[in-house]
Order: structure tokens, then C-alpha cells, then sequence
């Protein structure tokens, strides 16, 4: 009510959405790709090429954005791709006069994104070969001039590293950078550091490119995608929420991964919580005939929805409401375009804002000020610009009170009237693609090999900027929900309500009060000793045990099946015994049948005046961890919060090599550094 006026807001609850009825049309066919980027740059005269390697969608949406800011206010002919849908090798015929971005994330412990692989790979080989055959050494590159911003995570220790060697590497085959590397960090301040880089970085671009900025004029606004509603359809080539190719799949074999997640029924759900006032859930997830493997300490990826109140709000204010079954393609402009379509089409208004755009993230600071020109009254404007403009009153007023895009449009109305001078097409642009999110598995498929089990502690608080109003976390919420749903419990009117049954209602069951999420799993490095003797030591606070549970079900298994099996040992922090202490009674069963080599040490933060926690518990066994993994060659694993936890457990392992090793901090520093390097020392963390 602060932006703009005293307009008194509506608890909206909507209605599930139901499918249209059948006329027949054909749906836009699938075409192959061609990875000669080369010759799509020529054949649709573009002088720019934005790639990006990216694994939650961000590093492709800041490349859309530089190329429709490069050709909107400079002049530039921009296209963006997926390095994955180029050949790379070709990177040596870049034309002269061109300049190439690359937007690249670093994903895990200084890995590649997924999409990214094949082109880290080529330019880490001991001998890259590009399409000329030139050496190295004679620099095959010295053709290209580029760009890079790298998206990374400062709490990790190789922050930035992919953008940083891919930065380092094709200087080393002789191209040349243009400007200053731009690098973001995601704990916080991504978004600010994407913008203040690009401001330098487009003067010295322009500079390259012979662009005079005083000249540029950034003129009409051109629509970068074309909406057509249809009259005629066939319902069975409408996407409803589905992410494969086809919306109905063939009856014939198929693969399920990122693109093509899996419809996993969910066969146990409890909540391991002793309180009223946390949740945390665990899930089994069923795989049978999927396809699916998986391994100890890989990631199983949810796809989530958003709330039917954000959706409900978003399509009321944009006066989409009454058409919100209407259905609609959405194609590019740019026929340079990697991709012709954002999302599966044809769909339906309300799947698009239900399933494909995520609408539950506060709105950007650039998109804001983007709506401002779209707003009636001038102190609307006002306001919208000084909060695009001032970054200290955006972070107050919007990222801190997590503002979403329709809560700013349900305030920008005027007695409830739609805003509808907002184009879609610009909406449908600047709103990030709704993304997976990532769980590490709890589970072993020495014991389940068709189960894939989770520990989700659900997200739920009210911002310091807004104590009135309850934020819910996006998929553990979704989680919850299903939990109450499988249990019989009562869901709160007050809570986020998601509608559970799926595309075309297939994921919902109500004769066996089944319920199916779609899920695919992600491999990791984060990985067991082959060696069953092995020692290895776990860190696991909190849902950080997750990972930890499924490396100890294994072990446990060789165990009992006669092998010899090192020493097994988890250090596990939560508050309270009795009210978060994971697994607990399994643990117990878990311990007993790895024997004298097993040991858990536990770390109760809040039972006690003074908190303890697993770092405390780390340094009072220091003398027996030390014997583990400097003498015996035994393995260290942490998993959990990246920004707290995971560096006091470093700074820990360090100060136990000073008095156990007998180094100077620097030489301790460097013995850990040196776990890390061999694998010995391996993290799953998240901020």
C-alpha cells in the first residue's frame, strides 16, 4: 500500500483451472538444430553472439537480457544460444569484426553447468583442437574478441570458477577480452553486481564495435515475442504443464532427464519434525521401470508449480483472468532465435503462469524500472523509478519484503482495475523460467534401488522489511502440501494451495490417494571411496544428514553382507533430541550393525546455556580424526550451510593440523587446500 496509495487488497483463493474443450490443429513441429553457429550468424547477419552455460536458468536470462539491451540501445545484431546447441571447435572462424559473450555459471565445487560440459571439456584437454587444426601455440583464436561474466557463489571455495578459466583459457589461445571480466555473486548481491558491470562494459564494447553512444537512440520498443491466441486447437497437442517434446508421450521407450522430467509417485511421506512450528519432510519417491539410477550422494531435481493465490493474482491484475483457459502460442521475433519458443506451446495463459514463469521471486530492480513507464499516475511513476533507480530503497522496499511482480501489479491497479497497459510479450521476457529444485539423496540403491528417498526442511518466514506477511518457499511448501494431502492433515486456508493433480489431472490418483511430482535426478562428484576400508568422516548439521543417511545405509550393507568396512563416522548438530534429531531411531539400528567402527557424535545447539555446535564436536575428537584422515588416508565430508557451518568445519580441520600435524597456519592451510584438490575433502553446500 506504500507504493502507491491506500488500495484496499482482496484474499484471492482460485478455483482449480479446467482444460478446454477439442478442435483440431497442429501445434508448431519440432525442429532439429544445427550447432554451426558460424553460419547462423551469417545467415541472419548478427555481428553478436551471447552464449551461456547455465543450471537454473539465470545465466541464460542476464544473455537474453544483454542482447536485447545491446540491440535496443545500441544498435548492435545480437543473438543468444546454449553453448550446448553449439559446435565450439568452430570459435577459430569467428568473424573480425564480431564480439562474443559468454555467460557462464559455476555449478557445485567449481564444476560446469550441465549444458556446458562438452565446451569445458574441449578447452581443458591437454590438446584442443578447433576447426582449422592450428596449434595452440600459434593461437587459433586470435580472431575472437569476447565478453565474460560468470555467475558464481562466494561462499564456495572456486567462486566464479568456470568464467574465471574460461576468461583465462581463450586469452591463452589468443583471443582477446574486451573490458573488465564482470562476476556475480549469487549469495546476495547477483543481481546488483550484473548491473553495475554492464554499464562500463557497454562503453568499452561500444568503443570496440565503432558504436557512437551519443548517437544511439533507443526508439520504439520491439516486441520480442509474438502472442497468437487460437480459436481452433487439438487438446491433445496443448501442454498443460508437461516439459517434454510432446505433451501426451508416444507409447515407445523414453528418457528422463532435465528436459523430460519423470512423473514419480510418491510412496512415503512423514514428517521427522518432533514441533508445531518447523516442518521437515521426508519423501520416497518411486522409480520402477523409469529408467532412472541413481548413486549414493547424486541429486534428485523437483519441479515445482506456483501457488494458485500468485496465480490467481497475476492473471486478475494483468485482466487475464476471464481468458485464462484460452489457448495461445508464444514464439520469438528473432529469427536468429536459439530458442523459437520460451516454453512448451501451445499452452494456456494460466499454464504459463502457473508452471513455466516463475512468478514467486521478487520483481528485478531493472524490470521495475522498465514498469514505470507503463504506469498512468505520475506519482506512480515516481515511485517505481526512484525504486529502479535507488538500490538502497529497492532492497527495503522490494527484495527484503520479497515483492513479487504480481503484488506490485495488484498495487499499481486502481480500484481494482486490471493493468493492462503492460505489454505481455515484455512480462513473458523478463520473468525468469520457472527452474527444478535440487535435493540431495537420502538414499542408497544398494538398499532401494527403485526408491529415491529426500529430507526437505520446509521454508517458512516473515522478512524483518515486512513481519506481517508470511514468505513460503516455493517447492518445500509444494512438498508440504502433498504430505498433508498423502496424511489426511488438514491444509491451512492460510498456506499456499498448489494444484497437486497435475497436467491433464494425471498426477493425482484419488482411488489410491496417489500423488506423483515430477522429478529427474542430477549426477554429483560428491562421492564414496571405491575401497570399502576406506575411513570416512561425515558433517552433516541439520538436513545437511541427508546425503550422509545414504552413504551410511551403504555402508552398513557391505557390512552385512560380510565385507570389511572402515570407520563410519558422523558428527549430526540440530537444536534439540527431541525435537529435530533426524533419523534418529534408524541411526541407532544403522550404528549397531557397523560395530566399533561406526560412531556418531551428536551436537544439541540449544540443550545447554552455551550452543554447541558440530565444529565444537570436531575439535574436542581432533586427535582421533587427525589418526583418520592424515595416518589412514580416510575421506572428509561436509554437507549443509555454505556460509556459516561449512567454514567454521574448514577453519576447524585447519586449526587440527596445526596441533595434530604440527604446521603454521599456512602450511595448514595448505594441507587442507591439498585434501580438497585430491577429493579427499569433498562439500555439498548450499547458501
Amino acid at each position: 500500500d506504500t507504493l502507491f496509495g491506500n488500495n484496499k487488497k482482496e484474499k484471492h483463493v482460485s478455483p482449480p483451472i479446467p482444460s478446454k474443450t477439442e478442435v483440431p490443429v497442429q501445434r508448431p513441429p519440432i525442429q532439429k538444430k544445427s550447432k554451426d553457429f558460424i553460419k547462423k550468424m551469417k545467415d541472419t547477419d548478427r555481428n553478436v553472439i551471447l552464449f551461456y552455460g547455465s543450471q537454473t536458468g539465470t545465466a541464460e536470462d542476464y544473455a537474453s537480457r544483454l542482447a536485447k539491451e545491446g540491440q535496443q540501445r545500441f544498435g548492435l545484431r545480437t543473438m543468444t544460444i546454449d553453448v550446448e546447441d553449439c559446435d565450439m571447435t568452430l570459435l577459430d572462424r569467428f568473424p573480425e569484426d564480431g564480439v562474443a559473450f559468454f555467460v557462464m555459471a559455476t555449478y557445485g565445487e567449481g564444476e560446469p553447468t550441465d549444458d556446458a560440459v562438452d565446451f569445458w571439456e574441449l578447452i581443458n584437454s591437454e590438446t584442443p583442437e578447433f576447426s582449422g587444426g592450428v596449434s595452440i601455440e600459434e593461437g587459433p583464436l586470435s580472431n575472437l574478441r569476447y565478453v565474460v561474466f560468470g555467475l558464481g557463489n562466494k561462499t564456495y571455495e572456486h567462486f566464479n570458477a568456470v568464467g574465471r578459466r574460461v576468461d583465462a583459457k581463450l586469452t591463452e589461445f589468443g583471443a582477446k577480452r574486451i573490458g573488465v571480466r564482470g562476476e556475480g555473486d549469487d549469495d546476495g548481491s547477483l543481481e546488483e553486481d550484473f548491473l553495475s558491470w554492464k554499464e562500463d562494459m557497454w562503453k568499452v564494447v561500444c568503443d570496440t564495435m565503432g558504436v557512437d553512444q551519443n548517437e544511439v537512440q533507443s526508439g520504439a520498443r520491439i516486441a520480442s515475442y509474438k502472442i497468437t491466441e487460437l480459436d481452433e486447437y487439438d487438446v491433445n497437442q496443448v501442454f498443460y504443464g508437461e516439459h517434454g517434446e510432446k505433451p501426451i508421450a508416444s507409447s515407445g521407450v523414453q528418457v528422463f532427464d532435465s528436459k523430460n522430467p519423470y512423473p514419480s509417485a510418491v510412496k512415503v511421506s512423514r514428517e521427522l519434525f518432533n514441533t508445531t512450528d518447523r516442518n521437515c519432510i521426508h519423501l520416497e519417491l518411486d522409480v520402477t521401470g523409469s529408467g532412472i539410477n541413481y548413486q549414493s550422494g547424486d541429486h534428485v531435481a523437483i519441479w515445482p508449480i506456483n501457488p494458485e493465490q500468485e496465480v490467481y493474482l497475476i492473471l486478475k491484475t494483468l485482466g487475464l483472468w476471464e481468458k485464462k483457459d484460452t489457448v495461445v502460442i508464444v514464439e520469438s521475433t528473432d529469427p536468429s532465435s536459439s530458442k523459437k519458443y520460451p516454453f512448451p506451446v501451445p499452452t494456456t495463459y494460466a499454464t504459463i503462469f502457473r508452471n513455466y514463469l516463475d512468478i514467486h521471486a521478487p520483481a528485478s530492480r531493472q524490470f521495475i524500472a522498465t514498469l514505470a513507464n507503463y504506469v498512468s499516475s505520475e506519482e506512480g511513476k515516481s515511485r517505481l523509478t526512484t525504486l529502479g533507480q535507488d538500490k538502497e530503497a529497492y532492497r527495503k522496499t522490494v527484495a527484503d519484503a520479497h515483492l513479487t511482480l504480481g503484488e506490485i501489479l495488484d498495487l499499481m491497479s486502481q480500484n481494482g482495475k486490471p493493468v493492462d497497459t503492460i505489454p505481455l510479450d515484455l512480462i513473458i521476457e523478463t520473468l525468469p523460467k520457472l527452474q527444478c529444485r535440487y535435493y540431495s539423496i537420502s538414499s542408497s540403491p544398494k538398499a532401494t534401488p527403485n526408491n529415491i528417498h529426500i529430507t526437505a526442511s520446509v521454508l517458512t518466514y516473515n522478512p524483518s522489511a515486512a513481519p506481517q506477511k508470511t514468505i513460503y518457499g516455493l517447492a518445500t511448501n509444494y512438498i508440504l502440501q502433498v504430505h498433508r494431502k498423502l496424511n489426511n492433515i488438514q491444509h491451512p486456508e492460510s498456506s499456499p494451495y498448489y494444484l497437486y493433480s497435475g497436467p491433464r489431472n494425471k498426477y493425482y490418483d484419488e482411488t489410491t490417494n496417489t500423488i506423483r511430482l515430477a522429478v529427474h535426478v542430477r549426477r554429483s562428484n560428491f562421492k564414496l571411496p571405491k575401497n570399502f576400508k576406506t575411513p570416512v568422516v561425515m558433517v552433516g548439521p541439520g538436513t545437511g544428514v541427508a546425503p550422509f543417511r545414504g552413504f551410511i545405509i551403504e555402508r552398513a550393507k557391505h557390512k552385512s553382507d560380510g565385507s570389511e568396512v572402515g570407520d563410519t563416522v558422523l558428527f549430526f548438530g540440530c537444536r534439540k533430541r527431541n525435537e529435530d534429531f533426524l533419523y534418529d531411531n534408524e541411526f541407532d539400528e544403522l550404528f549397531k550393525t557397523l560395530g566399533e567402527n561406526g560412531k556418531l557424535i551428536t551436537a544439541f545447539s540449544r540443550e545447554q546455556e552455551q550452543k554447541v555446535y558440530v565444529q565444537h564436536r570436531i575439535l574436542e575428537n581432533q586427535e582421533y580424526l587427525w589418526d583418520l584422515i592424515y595416518t589412514r588416508g580416510g575421506y572428509f565430508y561436509v554437507c549443509g550451510d555454505a556460509k556459516n557451518m561449512a567454514r567454521d568445519v574448514n577453519n576447524a580441520l585447519i586449526r587440527i593440523a596445526q596441533s595434530c600435524g604440527n604446521m603454521d597456519e599456512d602450511s595448514a592451510t595448505a594441507y587442507v587446500r591439498d585434501l580438497r584438490s585430491r577429493g579427499k575433502y569433498q562439500e555439498d553446500v548450499w547458501s
